[in-house]
């Protein structure tokens, strides 16, 4: 998703490694402002919810310290008082036998990601700006005004000169029909798709579940069944097909895989993460619109997931949480990223003025509700104190922010802008090296939409950062509005795939950005 933040000012670049940008752009809301005690009290019901796993775990460790300190005699004499008790002992064992089988039953299934592959376009399709901005002179749907306010965007957006647009905007004048949307989305799907299955060994027809999320761009048959129909899978298959949700769909759509393979035993669910740029490059000279046409670029990602027990070991990661915050009931934030018609009737998404408010309210809500979760318990109690403190004591008491470097080896945010990560390094208090993946990736993929978030933990993995135990936070905001975050727990340490899109350039970042 694009940001507001991405507003045109006096910008210079200097030898398109090292960009400078002189006027500071549109910031967040400080995420140290005052917490909803909603929020506080959702995190805490996150954490409620396990808190049987988290107290029958101690009871039981206590209980086999206990049983090891036992000398004969104490054996000796528990038998014959049982003897004496047998039917407490019996309903204490039917209990016991009950209990265990129920939390067998119930329990959810680790949910493992065995691989995923993200889609690298053909070198012919590089858009550097002199290709860019001589385009859209050509096509002349562009006032000057408009064709000055998109070099600016450009130059400060963040990206490089080696990001992609499809081959129907290269055209001139460009080809935004059915047909080139279509080959655009196969081009990109099953691109992903052939390098997955090639890298796992897996058979398509193993395919059980199938999620596939784009938001603009959405035929009929859909894409799903586009997928279907090329690798032919089985006739059973559960297909699912999410549209309109923004660059956070792609954490949704993992979310409503893993609910899936909660229920089905032994199966293996993909989840496709794309978005569609030929039908929806935007032709007029709206400006809250145009920043569409710098941001977005061609990407696409294809992720197996798993719940069987055998690719444990084969796996890369483990599902460990999903949280999603969704601002929708708020009109503001419903608006704010919004697809419409201008005056002249073409059709674009516009941006609000209040977007980075929303994105930075809903940023806030989505961590506090994520940090019971995840946060060390010292962090717990020193945020709970400072709360407490602040409510009934002292307002003015300045608020404590925890610190999710605690909790997170590896940060995966959404490259939706360079303002976002800006701000999101800043009130979190990262370091250069966590927001590289992030940074890197919008330099050098763009805004690829819901699949930025796997660009960016593919570039993690091939700087051979990724450990065992390791843990990832992938956060990503999109229209509507929401913010979803995803934590991942490396099983094993990473080594970079074959099909890993920084394989051959990797070694070129990070690249020196001046602000």
């Amino acid at each position: 998703m694009a940001t507001a933040a991405d507003n045109p000012s006096n910008t210079g670049v200097n030898g398109g490694a090292t960009i400078e940008f002189k006027k500071p752009p549109p910031k967040l809301p400080d995420f140290q402002a005052s917490v909803k005690l909603k929020y506080v009290k959702l995190g805490y019901h996150y954490l409620i919810t396990n808190l049987l796993t988290l107290c029958l775990f101690p009871l039981i460790a206590v209980t086999a310290v206990h049983a090891t300190q036992l000398s004969l005699d104490d054996v000796e004499n528990l038998y014959v008082q049982m003897q004496y008790h047998l039917i407490l002992v019996m309903a204490l064992t039917c209990t016991a036998v009950i209990g265990f089988t129920s939390y067998r039953m119930t329990r959810p299934r680790p949910v493992y990601l065995v691989d995923y592959s993200c889609y690298r376009p053909p070198d012919h399709l590089k858009v550097p700006y002199h290709v860019f901005m001589d385009h859209s002179k050509l096509h002349g749907a562009f006032n000057d005004s408009s064709l000055e306010f998109q070099r600016k965007i450009l130059e400060r957006s963040g990206l490089g000169e080696e990001t992609y647009l499809p081959a129907a905007l290269h055209a001139i004048p460009a080809v935004p029909s059915m047909a080139t949307a279509r080959e655009e989305a196969e081009e990109v799907m099953f691109g992903a798709l052939d390098n997955l299955f090639k890298s796992t060994k897996i058979n398509p027809k193993n395919i059980e579940i199938l999620v596939v999320n784009c938001s603009l761009f959405n035929p009929t048959p859909s894409l799903s069944s586009m997928i279907v129909n090329r690798y032919k899978l089985r006739g059973n298959i559960r297909t699912f097909n999410l549209s309109g949700m923004g660059c956070s769909a792609g954490v949704i759509a993992v979310d409503l895989a893993k609910d899936m393979l909660q229920v089905y035993r032994n199966t293996y669910a993909v989840v496709v993460s794309t978005e569609n740029i030929t039908q929806n490059w935007y032709f007029g000279n709206k400006k809250s619109m145009l920043i569409q046409n710098c941001l977005f670029r061609v990407g696409c990602a294809a992720v197996l997931l798993s719940n069987k027990s055998a690719d444990k070991r084969r796996s890369k990661y483990k599902l460990l949480h999903v949280v999603r915050t969704h601002y929708g009931s708020d009109n503001t934030a419903f608006k704010c990223v919004y697809q419409e018609q201008d005056d002249a009737g073409n059709t674009g998404v516009s941006l609000s003025k209040d977007l980075m408010t929303v994105v930075g309210g809903a940023l806030k809500s989505n961590i506090t509700a994520l940090g019971p979760l995840v946060l060390p318990i010292s962090e717990q109690l020193l945020f709970f104190v400072n709360f407490v403190a602040r409510k009934l004591l002292n307002s003015k008491i300045k608020p404590y922010l925890p610190d999710f470097k605690m909790a997170f080896d590896h940060f995966c945010i959404h490259a939706g802008g360079r303002a976002v990560i800006d701000e999101m390094e800043k009130n979190l208090r990262l370091t250069e090296e966590h927001v590289e993946p992030s940074r890197m990736t919008l330099y050098r993929f763009g805004n690829t939409s819901s699949s930025s978030i796997w660009y960016e933990l593919a570039y993690t993995e091939a700087k051979g950062r990724m450990r065992k135990g390791n843990r990832v936070w992938q956060i990503a905001f999109g229209s509507g509005l929401k913010c979803n975050s995803a934590v991942w727990e490396a099983v094993r340490t990473v080594q970079p795939s074959s099909n890993n899109p920084w394989e051959d350039c990797v070694q070129k970042y990070p690249v020196k950005m001046i602000f």
